[in-house]
């Protein structure tokens, strides 16, 4: 991440906070506490959106504030503000005290320092005028109409924003970080008499808005969801029961994300709300299966060079050839675990406190060709891509809906299927994984997470993988 230099100009100089005093309020309003940090936040985003051949809407927004959190115990006391004032802070000190002297009355250590930068600190929001943005929308809906008569609708939008935050711990740890995020959707309905189906496809990340801008990229982003349309259109009913199901490589993810990933986290593992809890070190997957979280990788969504406790994140190993290895842990629950924080600790905004939440979450690839895990279902369900779903973190159960499925024959695919939805619970999916494909892909930075209120952007993924025995709900 760059030094310190920046993100003390950009806030001590665009507000009425003095560094030094500000410092001073931190120490005083954290003194005997755990742990605790001032967290400072300014955001611009915006956002564009084209539907039925005109602009429908086009936002700017810019926010501002900072989050005083005072942690003792398991308890935590926390207060915000959208006013960087030393008299706010001086407030928000003397509301957090409320939480009872810790039991240690030491503060917990700082996060060990990284000079490692993922992303780069570039506002997309000034890169590209107002009206090429529109105009890239406009080429989208009449470059998407081209591909097929039968297109009825189209829908783009393009979304960005720039955020720069500061941490500020009682014991002089100070880090900051700069992060851009961009993101185009596309979405078609195509229709044939009465029948109407619809396709999507998006692409983002942490970056500038110039790789999304590149014509060869758009336009195949396009013919994704085109192509989706097209085969949704020819989809017949789903079955429903008991069967083998092949997921498809990347996206398919999310359900990985869901119905595992969030039983993984430190809160719910602490609490013993979780599926997983009290298992560590044993095996809860079949041979083969590596799940790892991964929040440093080059300007993928659910990257970030610190995490909003000033952690730096890294590649933590959640389950290794079947096997529990770790937890995601942000700094409160790891201190209450014994365990290390991992650079998981995220909070949607400055109006939040952290929660252990995932990043980029994906499983590893295994050693077989995904033509072969087809080839060796003589019935079944080849599931590509999904859209909403359920999870119970408590046991692990889901339901989930695809949006793309077709039947499995013979070992080749057959046809497109619709409401098509799976129905199981994660640990008992992950020790049902038969065949694990050589094709690892991510997802292509779309993925938003929900915890307790709270909205991040994450990363998914996957390689093929070969169910056996998964319920299958369908129309037919």
């Amino acid at each position: 991440m760059a030094d310190a230099t920046a993100s003390l100009n950009f806030f001590f100089a665009n507000s009425d906070l003095e560094e030094k005093q500000t410092e001073t309020l931190v120490n005083q309003a954290l003194n005997g506490m755990d742990d605790g940090e001032l967290y400072l936040e300014s955001t611009q985003s915006e956002s564009f959106s084209f539907d039925d051949g005109r602009l429908k809407g086009a936002s700017f927004d810019s926010s501002q504030g900072f989050g005083l959190r005072a942690v003792t115990g398991e308890s935590t006391g926390y207060a915000h503000s959208n006013e960087l004032s030393h008299e706010a802070i001086k407030r928000a000190g003397e509301t957090v005290k409320a939480v009872k002297t810790g039991t240690s009355g030491t503060m917990s250590l700082p996060p060990v320092r990284t000079n490692k930068q993922l992303y780069t600190d570039e506002n997309p929001l000034g890169g590209i005028p107002f009206n090429r943005k529109v105009e890239l929308l406009q080429e989208i809906d009449s470059y998407a109409r081209a591909q097929d008569p039968r297109i009825r609708q189209v829908s783009a939008s393009i979304l960005g924003s720039w955020k720069a935050v500061e941490i500020i711990r009682a014991d002089g740890y100070r880090v900051r970080d700069i992060r851009p995020l961009v993101r185009l959707n596309v979405a078609v309905v195509m229709g044939e008499g009465d029948r109407q189906e619809s396709g999507h496809d998006g692409a983002g990340g942490r970056q500038s808005y110039d790789f999304l801008f590149d014509e060869a990229h758009w336009q195949a982003q396009v013919q994704e969801a085109v192509r989706q349309a097209s085969v949704n259109l020819q989809s017949v009913d789903a079955p429903a029961g008991e069967m083998t199901v092949v997921l498809g490589p990347g996206w398919p993810g999310v359900l990985l994300h869901e119905a595992i990933g969030h039983g993984l986290e430190g809160d719910f593992n602490r609490k013993k709300t979780s599926a997983f809890a009290g298992l560590m070190g044993e095996r809860v997957a079949a041979p083969g299966i590596t799940i790892v979280d991964d929040g440093t990788l080059d300007s993928k969504r659910g990257s970030l060079s610190v995490d909003d406790e000033g952690t730096p994140t890294e590649r933590t190993v959640l389950i290794e050839d079947g096997i529990l290895k770790g937890y995601m842990q942000d700094r409160l629950n790891a201190r209450l675990m014994g365990m290390t924080a991992t650079g998981n600790g995220r909070r949607e905004n400055y109006a939040h406190a952290p929660l252990p939440r995932m990043t980029n979450t994906f499983m590893l690839a295994g050693d077989k060709d995904p033509a072969e895990i087809l080839a060796s279902v003589d019935d079944g369900l080849y599931a590509v891509n999904f859209g909403g779903g359920q999870v119970d973190i408590t046991s692990g159960k889901f339901v989930f809906s695809c949006t793309e499925a077709y039947r499995v024959r013979g070992g080749k695919i057959a046809e497109p299927v619709k409401g098509a939805t799976l129905i199981g619970s994660g640990p008992d999916v992950l020790k049902r994984v038969s065949m694990i494909g050589n094709d690892l892909r991510l997802d292509n930075g779309v993925g938003t997470c929900g915890k307790a209120g709270q909205s991040v952007p994450a990363g998914v993924g996957q390689p093929t993988l070969r169910i056996d025995g998964l319920t299958v709900g369908g129309t037919a």
